[in-house]
C-alpha cells in the first residue's frame, strides 16, 4: 500500500512540516527500507515480497527523492536533519524501534539510527561513509556524471534503451552487476527519479565531510558488500568491520552496488537473518 504522511520535525528554529511518501506491505515486526542517493523506494521491489512474508515492510522515499517532496527551506540535507525526519516518521507511523535496512546513503542513515539506538537492528548494504578521500571523490564524480546523463537524455531515448538488455546495461551497469535483470519499466522510472531528485545536489554537498567513525555496541549490525560493487569498492567493508567490531560482515557474490536487483534471495536472507 502506497501512502503519504505529513508531520512536524523539531528543529532549533521550531517545528517544521515534512511530507514523506512510503509503501507498506506484510505482517510481523516492522522493517524500514532506505534507498540510496538519487534512487527511490522502488529500488527495493525485488526483495519486498520475500521480506513481507515475515516482516511489516515500510519502504520509504527519502525527502527530496522519489515521490517525497523536498525539505522546507532552511532545513539541511544532512545526517542530523534526516535522523530527525526518520525518527519522527517512526513515531507518526507508531513503529516502536523498527528494524532498518539501507543501501548506500540509506545504509549510512541506517547505521546512524542504530548509533542513536532508535532501531532494533541494522542491515547496511554498501553503506556510504567508509571511504578514503580519493574513494569519495571518485564515487561523487560517478554520481554527478550519472545525474547529468539522466537529465540530458530525452525520455523517448531512455525508453528505447530500456527495451534492450544492452540498453539497460548502458543505463544502469554502474549500480547493478546484472542490469539485464531489471525490467524496462523500472529502469525508465529510476532514470527519471535520478533526473528529478530535488534533494540530490544538497545531499551530495553535505556528504563531502561525512565519515562514519563510531561503534554500535548495543544492537545487531550486519554490513553486506557486493563483490562487484563499482561505486563503493568492497575494501570499505573491511573498514566498517574494524570500526564496528561486533558487526557481521557478509560478502555478496556477484552483486553490484545495489544488490537487491542482482540477487534478491540472498539479500532478503541477509536482511531477515540480521533482523532476527
Amino acid at each position: 500500500m502506497s501512502a503519504t504522511v505529513s508531520f512536524k520535525v523539531p528543529t532549533p528554529q521550531g517545528p517544521r512540516p515534512v511530507t514523506v511518501s512510503y509503501a507498506r506491505v506484510g505482517e510481523g515486526e516492522p522493517l524500514v527500507l532506505l534507498h540510496g542517493i538519487g534512487h527511490h523506494r522502488q529500488a527495493w521491489d525485488p526483495v519486498v515480497d520475500i521480506l513481507a512474508a515475515e516482516r511489516d515492510v515500510i519502504a520509504v522515499d527519502l525527502p527530496g527523492f522519489g515521490a517525497s517532496p523536498g525539505l522546507p527551506d532552511g532545513l539541511a540535507y544532512d545526517l542530523p536533519t534526516t535522523n530527525a525526519v526518520l525518527s519522527t516518521l517512526f513515531e507518526t507511523l507508531e513503529l516502536d524501534r523498527p528494524h532498518v535496512a539501507g543501501n548506500s546513503l540509506g545504509g549510512l542513515l541506517a547505521l546512524e539510527l542504530g548509533r542513536e539506538q532508535l532501531v532494533r537492528s541494522v542491515t547496511a548494504l554498501s553503506p556510504a561513509g567508509f571511504w578514503s578521500e580519493a574513494e569519495r571523490r571518485y564515487a561523487f564524480g560517478v554520481l554527478l556524471t550519472m545525474r547529468q546523463i539522466s537529465r540530458l537524455l530525452p525520455l523517448p531515448l531512455v525508453q528505447g534503451l530500456a527495451r534492450t538488455a544492452a540498453g539497460r546495461t548502458a543505463l544502469t551497469s554502474t549500480i547493478y552487476a546484472r542490469p539485464a535483470r531489471r525490467s524496462p519499466e523500472a529502469v525508465v522510472a529510476e532514470t527519471l527519479a535520478l533526473a528529478q531528485a530535488t534533494g540530490f545536489d544538497a545531499t551530495l554537498r553535505s556528504g563531502t565531510s561525512v565519515r562514519f567513525n563510531h561503534d554500535i555496541p548495543a544492537i545487531p549490525v550486519t554490513v553486506g558488500w557486493g563483490t562487484k560493487d563499482l561505486l563503493l569498492v568492497r575494501r570499505q567493508g573491511v573498514r566498517a568491520k574494524q570500526l564496528i567490531p561486533r558487526a557481521r560482515l557478509v560478502r555478496l557474490p556477484g552483486c553490484g552496488h545495489c544488490p537487491m536487483n542482482d540477487d534478491p534471495a540472498l539479500v532478503a536472507r541477509v536482511i531477515l537473518d540480521g533482523s532476527r
